[in-house]
């Protein structure tokens, strides 16, 4: 049984039936950046797990300022993409089936919680969409990507909510990926489950370092082969763009300007977006078109000539797996699970069998789920059983030795 942590939470309210998993793995400490953030959702949640694969003495430090208030534990698996591994990790150990997953730098409050649990009931995953404070410039100008994207169904933001049932009867997702949440919730629909995503459920995010978000251009661009049709409208913007100069001079110039600027401000005014978003902000599409015109041919040729594009020590092909894929992969694993499950005697049958043959048969236990073997102890109820890696297996290498996995 995992244990429960009490908290007096200042508003009266009792603590809410979700299980919280946050996934990091650091190269600094993150006491000053997480502890009050960790103690004040620690009060809104009763199961707040931090599976951390971060190097043995900061994972050390982190458990001696945390204990008392969330659960840590180090990742069960290891995948190519660390936070796959901690997400699984986390989401096999969770408490309650509504799960939200998030990453370090999302901050949500009491009322965000409230609805995430609320479309939860009714569907199987839920992507809000976040909005970053404070504002520096990079922020203002991924801002604009933000917006853009509300046009075509919303933004791809660091939070989920899963339903921990289908995800595990799912057999999990890939770790072998670079686009993580598109994969999740894809894996998520090829079980059969549905997704929302409220525009106007808006959940802050601090911004990176500016040094940070330049570094990831051109890694975010090559997300988009996950999207093939987004993908190729986007490498079209450079040689069209180019076309219209070439004919039209300046007054071209401004007038696809003036066309991104209105693109994202009807994406502002989108789900309530004009309460969130700054008035500002459409002015930085230009700005934003610009650099993916750009990236997008970079990241075609780091696929081309690289053969993907860098993560860590390694380089990584795939952005996501496409759905046709990902619901063959889940029927398989649903299948294998099933014929697992009809191997185990029922109680009643072994029960008639003991006293027909006069011989006692022992009981045999429900097969914990490989995935979480090095913190059974952690999980008050088996969840479906989950297998270890091999070349049909989405999720990674199971282990149960601490992971030195990064989530990225």
């Amino acid at each position: 049984m995992p244990p429960t942590f009490h908290h007096s939470d200042p508003t009266g309210l009792a603590p809410l039936a979700v299980s919280y998993v946050l996934p990091i793995a650091a190269s600094t400490p993150q006491l000053r950046a997480l502890t009050g953030y960790l103690h004040r959702i620690g009060r809104a949640i009763d199961d707040v797990i931090v599976v951390d694969g971060s190097a043995p003495e900061i994972f050390a430090a982190h458990a001696r300022a945390w204990q008392g208030f969330v659960r840590h534990m180090s990742p069960a698996i290891q995948t190519t993409n660390g936070k796959v591994g901690g997400v699984m990790t986390g989401v096999a150990a969770a408490k309650h089936e509504a799960v939200i997953v998030a990453d370090d730098d999302v901050r949500y409050r009491r009322a965000e919680l409230d609805r995430m649990i609320a479309a939860l009931d009714k569907f199987s995953v839920v992507r809000p969409q976040n909005l970053f404070r404070p504002l520096p410039w990079h922020t203002r100008w991924d801002t604009a990507r933000t917006l853009l994207s509300r046009l075509a169904g919303g933004d791809w933001p660091g939070t989920l909510g899963v339903r921990r049932s289908v995800l595990l009867d799912a057999g999990g997702y890939s770790g072998e990926i670079l686009f993580e949440n598109l994969e999740l919730v894809r894996t998520i629909e090829a079980a059969g489950g549905r997704q929302i995503a409220p525009l106007d459920l808006f959940v802050e995010r601090r911004p990176p370092p500016a040094r940070h978000f330049l570094s990831q251009r051109v890694r975010q661009a090559y997300d988009e082969w996950a999207r093939p049709a987004h993908f190729i409208a986007q490498l079209a913007l450079l040689p069209s763009t180019m076309l219209l100069l070439w004919l039209g001079g300046p007054i071209a110039a401004i007038a696809l300007a003036v066309c991104a600027i209105a693109a994202a401000e009807a994406g502002r005014r989108k789900g309530k977006g004009r309460t969130a978003f700054p008035a500002t902000s459409a002015l930085w599409a230009p700005a934003w078109l610009a650099e993916r015109a750009v990236t997008s041919w970079l990241a075609l040729g780091t696929r081309v000539l690289l053969g993907g594009v860098r993560y860590r020590t390694t380089r990584l092909a795939q952005a996501a797996t496409p759905l046709p894929v990902l619901k063959r992969r889940v029927l398989a694993a649903q299948n294998k699970a099933a014929a697992k499950q009809s191997k185990q005697p029922t109680l009643l049958s072994q029960y008639v069998g003991s006293v027909c043959t006069a011989t006692p048969q022992p009981l045999r236990s429900a097969p914990a789920a490989r995935l979480i073997s090095s913190s059974a102890s952690l999980i008050d109820h088996a969840p479906p059983p989950l297998t270890s890696a091999s070349a049909s297996h989405p999720i990674g290498t199971a282990t149960g030795a601490p992971s030195r996995a990064r989530a990225e």
